[in-house]
């Protein structure tokens, strides 16, 4: 079987291809200074990047975790979300509110999509 890692950081890769899917780690804002709204079209941008750079988009993704610091911010994400989606390939989808590693990131979505 062949593993491939697409964006390699120091403690993690930012998609990892195995078993005809593709593993997206959770992806955070680049800019923290954005509201939820804000950092999740940031974080939508990053992940359509990630699959192109596998090779394929957003209508391979099969499952979207969501996780928000704050429960309240679900209506923001949502618009974010909802201007993203392609209505005819909507992945499963779970949001969750949790604290997250730093304090100025509102969203962290992670997701797995089926491999070209």
């Amino acid at each position: 079987m062949t593993i491939t890692r697409l964006a390699p950081e120091e403690r993690l890769s930012g998609a990892v291809i195995g078993g005809g899917l593709i593993w997206l780690a959770g992806q955070v804002a680049d800019d923290t200074s954005l509201d939820a709204e804000g950092q999740t079209a940031d974080i939508l941008k990053q992940i359509d990047a990630l699959l192109a750079q596998a090779g394929t988009d957003k209508r391979a993704l099969l499952s979207a975790t969501v996780i928000l610091a704050d429960i309240r911010d679900a209506p923001a994400m949502n618009r974010a979300w909802d201007r993203w989606l392609d209505q005819a390939h909507k992945p499963a989808r779970m949001t969750i509110e949790a604290a997250l590693v730093d304090p100025a990131w509102k969203v962290e979505i992670t997701g797995v999509a089926l491999a070209p």
